[in-house]
């Protein structure tokens, strides 16, 4: 769908599942009928009138080509009886693939009929914000970055809860330079998919929802809201409501209509309730006012701070200005916050839509200003990237976009910060699947609350043969999940290469610090980590770990310490497991580096000159704890495992589908917070003769699962499977799992239907 489309109200795509499709206009005609994209729709100003008139042409033309596609002449009846019946419409009560999707309507809202559906369980995010933080109470008192992702509507790949099949789908995985990021559609109430709240809050940014009310129906909307004090208290309430029940960190309040003057009270009373009751319920949420509707009830954009809408902003946590501002507008707009100036995120639309720069690849452009003024930014659809098929690639063109914002806003989040630290470099999409590089799935898959914390990579523009390329790739060979980090290149002789992975802000206390990563390597290629830390006076230190003892690099760095190969049992040829003890008391870890060299080099100016290295190793995972041990799985009798919604349905003569909703809890009702995931997987019983010898078939890896469900729909069963086993396979903190023939099942007998 292009960026236009999805501003027409009545060609908004309603969430459903994959089957459900609705009946729509060509493309190139809703091209011509739908007014530019725009955030505040008033880039090209139109009348109401106008508005009205292109959207009853757009009905009565919808209408006739429904009528041309779907009707059929009465004399073909063996066309009727063969065409599909069309699907139920989306009933959310009933058992389907979970989805993430909005609240359409204020009945809705107001039942709260979201929290008894279906899929309410499987949106609730897993992972809180990264504590020992800032981020985890009040954001920090510096210039900040909001990011506003709209794409295509919303809920797009990103709805599958449990995973969709896109490997190429849309992703962020710049999170260090981000303080918030808002997940925005059209609809009354956009939730955020539990995917980005999970990746979000583990790299330390706050996540927020939209509430808009907009176009004729939003003022209907707007009326019943702001009817009564109680009314707009209620509805505030709703939405506070549903951010703790979802575990996301706020809102934010779009009102793009006219209202009359009257209502102003009571949508000052909707806000600022909201922003107290927000904060009672979770500390250091957030409620965000867009630039839009002014105290006088007009729907006047002001592209500023200034006395038409600071009352707004006096009574929630900051304010989103229209992205239309003129080059002296932020420094005004900081004049009239005061001490709150950091609270000013200025818009700036990445579609160059009348935003100052143009947006695209000048977004720098506004940020170097609102740098220099020293305010907040608000960056609006950076998926501009993806949706426009920038040059060369996704991933090339992504990582160029951001170096831009990097290089004018520098960065604004640091990690590891807490123990146990754990990476796998996955971005949450990928070709394969892979646990401790034993892949155990092939196929394609989008899962981005699957995504590890991201490396900080430099971004080479132009990269010559004589350098090391770094990039995380999903084509390679995997550790853990479905990416890694692959150097690549050439290295002259007597010559190392060093390149940037973390820049950490971890306090270290008394106890050692146990590092492990993995490495698959080519030739003379060798691969070590350099450590930076701080003392308590501010002195800088630096450590080598390197599978070699090299004499030579101690010149280079502060210590250096050959790491010991890990011999872990099952562990998949051609990866090397390297562990280190290090004890740094009281220090700060603050950078992490990946060092590139080839085997046995003597960088001695005595040594007869040699040709460069061709230079290949991947990184795996790096893993950082005070223990040497992996944690502690409790048995398979602590915990309780049950199917419900069981369903079989006979597709063909050769096999049977199976649907069911797998649950599971510790049998004592302990929190389970220290399990992030669980790896789900079936074992296919055969009949005695059928299948292996022993009667087994092998072990299926279905998905990977965030809360303590998983919904296998239409699972394949043989008509000879006599039985079926679902396997929970517990996931630790640490990167660590328990052995399958440790961990809790559910059996399911398949001979009975």
């Amino acid at each position: 769908m292009s960026a236009s489309q999805r501003l027409l109200p009545s060609t908004e795509q309603h969430c459903t599942t994959s089957q459900t499709k609705k009946n729509t206009l060509p493309h190139t005609l809703l091209q011509t009928l739908t007014p530019p994209r725009s955030f505040v729709r008033r880039v090209v100003p139109v009348t109401r009138t106008l508005i009205n008139l292109l959207r009853e042409i757009h009905r009565r033309l919808q209408n006739l080509f429904r009528f041309l596609t779907m009707s059929k002449p009465t004399w073909e009846p063996e066309l009727q009886s063969s065409a599909p019946e069309p699907p139920p419409p989306f009933d959310p009560t009933q058992p389907s693939v979970p989805i993430s999707y909005p609240i359409k309507t204020l009945e809705d809202l107001e039942s709260l009929s979201y929290l008894k559906s279906f899929h309410y369980p499987f949106n609730i995010a897993s992972v809180a914000l990264q504590p020992g933080s800032s981020s985890s109470s009040s954001l920090p008192n510096r210039r900040r970055l909001l990011v506003c992702h709209d794409m295509q509507g919303g809920y797009v790949d990103d709805k599958w809860v449990q995973g969709g099949t896109n490997p190429e789908a849309y992703a962020i995985w710049h999170w260090h330079l981000i303080d918030v990021f808002v997940y925005f559609s059209h609809s009354l109430v956009t939730l955020p998919p539990p995917c980005w709240t999970n990746t979000a809050h583990r790299h330390g940014v706050k996540v927020l929802g939209t509430f808009i009310t907009e176009w004729d129906e939003g003022r209907v909307i707007s009326n019943k809201l702001l009817s009564t004090k109680e009314s707009a208290r209620m509805y505030a309430e709703r939405l506070r409501d549903l951010a703790v029940a979802l575990g996301f960190d706020g809102w934010l309040i779009n009102m793009e209509v006219n209202l009359d003057s009257g209502q102003i009270p009571n949508l000052k009373e909707f806000v600022n309730h909201l922003n107290q009751s927000m904060h009672s319920s979770v500390p250091g949420s957030l409620v965000i006012w867009y630039d839009s509707v002014t105290i006088h009830g007009d729907l006047q954009w002001q592209d500023q701070l200034n006395e038409m809408n600071k009352p707004f902003f006096d009574i929630c946590d900051g304010i989103f200005v229209n992205y239309t501002w003129k080059g002296d507008y932020p420094r005004r707009s900081a004049a009239v916050a005061g001490d709150r100036k950091f609270d000013v995120y200025m818009g700036i639309d990445v579609f160059g839509r009348n935003t100052y720069g143009g947006g695209q690849w000048n977004t720098n452009v506004a940020l170097n200003v609102l740098e220099k003024d020293d305010v907040s930014a608000a960056i609006f659809a950076p998926g501009w990237v993806y949706e426009t098929n920038q040059p060369p690639d996704f991933q090339t063109a992504q990582n160029r976009w951001w170096a831009l914002v990097e290089k004018s806003w520098g960065i604004l989040r640091n990690y590891p910060k807490v123990l146990p630290f754990y990476t796998n470099f996955d971005q949450g999409h990928g070709y394969h699947f892979s646990i401790d590089g034993a892949e155990i799935s092939d196929d394609r898959w989008y899962n981005i609350s699957c995504q590890g914390f991201q490396p900080l990579l430099d971004f080479a523009d132009k990269p010559t043969p004589d350098t090391i390329q770094t990039l995380v790739d999903f084509k390679e060979a995997s550790y853990s999940g479905g990416g890694n980090i692959t150097f690549k290149g050439t290295l002259e002789d007597n010559a190392f290469s060093t390149r940037r992975l973390f820049h950490g802000e971890l306090p270290l206390g008394d106890l050692p610090l146990h590092f492990t990563y993995s490495v698959k390597s080519e030739g003379e290629s060798q691969l070590g980590l350099s450590l930076w830390f701080s003392s308590p006076q501010n002195q800088s230190m630096s450590i080598l770990l390197t599978p070699q003892e090299m004499n030579q690099f101690r010149s280079k760095f502060g210590r250096v310490i050959t790491t010991r190969r890990l011999e872990k049992p099952g562990t998949i040829p051609g990866w090397v497991i390297q562990e280190a003890r290090i004890s740094m008391n009281h220090c700060t870890l603050t950078e992490i580096h990946a060092v590139c060299y080839p085997s046995q080099q003597e960088l001695s100016e005595m040594r007869p000159a040699r040709r460069p290295v061709e230079y290949f190793a991947v990184l795996g995972h790096i893993s950082i704890k005070t223990s040497g041990k992996n944690s502690d799985f409790l048995p398979s009798s602590s915990w309780l495992v049950e199917g419900e919604f069981i369903k079989w349905t006979s597709s063909s003569r050769v096999s049977k589908s199976l649907s069911v909703k797998i649950v599971w809890k510790l049998t004592n009702g302990s929190n389970t917070d220290a399990f992030p995931n669980y790896n789900i997987y079936v074992k296919k019983l055969a009949k005695q003769g059928v299948g292996n010898q022993d009667g087994k078939l092998e072990v299926e890896y279905l998905g990977t699962a965030h809360v303590e469900a998983f919904y296998v729909s239409d699972l394949a069963v043989p008509w000879g499977i006599s039985s079926l086993k679902f396997i929970v396979q517990v996931c630790a903190a640490d990167g660590t799992f328990q052995k399958l023939d440790d961990s809790p099942t559910f059996s399911i007998d398949a001979e009975g239907p």
